[in-house]
């Protein structure tokens, strides 16, 4: 997501000047994040507000959002993390503009170097994320109010965001991901070793668990082992996505181009069916899958019906 946010940046800060595009960004990153996410998570949160405290009181609720809970932020919290990538994006325009046709080059270099690529992508996912995420746990998460980030990926994240504006100085849809380049082409591979680098690391998770409980492994080293799988899987299911939806989203389909057009809104309303729908799923007994099914059906359905009549309102179409 953050290699995505930073794929069209340069273009779009060349086209409409800095300060336009921090005023846009401020309108459409940090505005929304404040405002609608808070609100919509303070929807989101009393299902659980309800059931801690068997009461419906809003008064209540809102005290709780606030004090005890301390503003949990929810999905949103990628927007305001985006939103700060974006300002040091534009802070550092000027030096990357200067560098636009060497690394241009360099990146037009992996089209036909798929190997190379995913060694290089692998390489820097391992040294941004490996070592601070096996100091500081990969399931930290730290920040103050609702500014919350996660710590063990505070490299990792503006490293994919950057990579992202790096590619997207270069000219990128007719070399590293045209249709001919070897990345684009070999998706299939992407997705086959993107799935199996996924089931490996699932499977495997457990087994290094027992390997170092019966002292067959030293922690560490099973760390290691855990968290390169696991950064193996990212970058593979990255490169997957990415040359996946090159190679298939060719020409305009209608529903496609809606949840195109609606995939912002849809993200921050998203969480509030996905906690309504389970809260309202807990007193009929069916079985967990399908309980997922129909929770993830229903709130791609009313999260996109949702986002396309919010849309019909001239502002929020304008910045969502």
């Amino acid at each position: 997501m953050f290699f995505i946010g930073g794929l069209f940046l340069s273009k779009s800060i060349a086209k409409k000047g800095a300060a336009a595009f921090t005023v846009d960004r401020v309108c459409r990153l940090l505005i929304p994040f404040i405002g609608p996410g808070t609100l919509l998570m303070l929807i989101a949160y009393f299902p659980s507000f309800y059931l801690a405290n068997h009461k419906t009181d809003l008064i209540a609720h809102v005290k709780d959002f606030f004090t005890t809970e301390r503003w949990p932020v929810g999905p949103p919290w990628f927007i305001w993390v985006l939103f700060v990538f974006n300002l040091l994006f534009v802070l550092l325009y000027p030096l990357l503009r200067r560098f636009k046709t060497s690394t241009g080059l360099r990146v037009a270099g992996f089209q036909h170097a798929p190997v190379r690529l995913f060694m290089f992508l692998l390489t820097i996912t391992w040294l941004l994320y490996v070592p601070l995420a096996y100091h500081v746990g990969a399931a930290t998460w730290t920040g103050i109010g609702p500014f919350d980030f996660q710590l063990s990926r505070i490299l990792l994240y503006p490293g994919y965001f950057f990579m992202g504006v790096i590619v997207g100085n270069s000219d990128f849809n007719n070399q590293i991901f045209s249709h001919q380049s070897l990345v684009t082409r070999r998706w299939w591979l992407w997705l086959l070793f993107a799935v199996v680098a996924y089931a490996v690391l699932t499977v495997g998770a457990k087994q290094l668990e027992q390997m170092v409980k019966a002292n067959q492994l030293s922690p560490f080293t099973g760390w290691m082992i855990y968290y390169t799988l696991y950064a193996g899987s990212c970058t593979l299911s990255c490169l997957a996505f990415i040359t996946g939806f090159r190679k298939f989203v060719i020409s305009p389909v209608p529903w496609w181009t809606s949840l195109s057009d609606n995939a912002y809104l849809i993200y921050l309303v998203h969480y509030v069916f996905v906690t309504w729908i389970q809260f309202l799923l807990l007193k009929y007994d069916i079985p967990a899958f399908g309980k997922f099914l129909l929770c993830f059906v229903l709130a791609i359905i009313l999260s996109w019906l949702a986002a396309a009549l919010l849309r019909k309102i001239r502002l929020v179409r304008r910045y969502l």
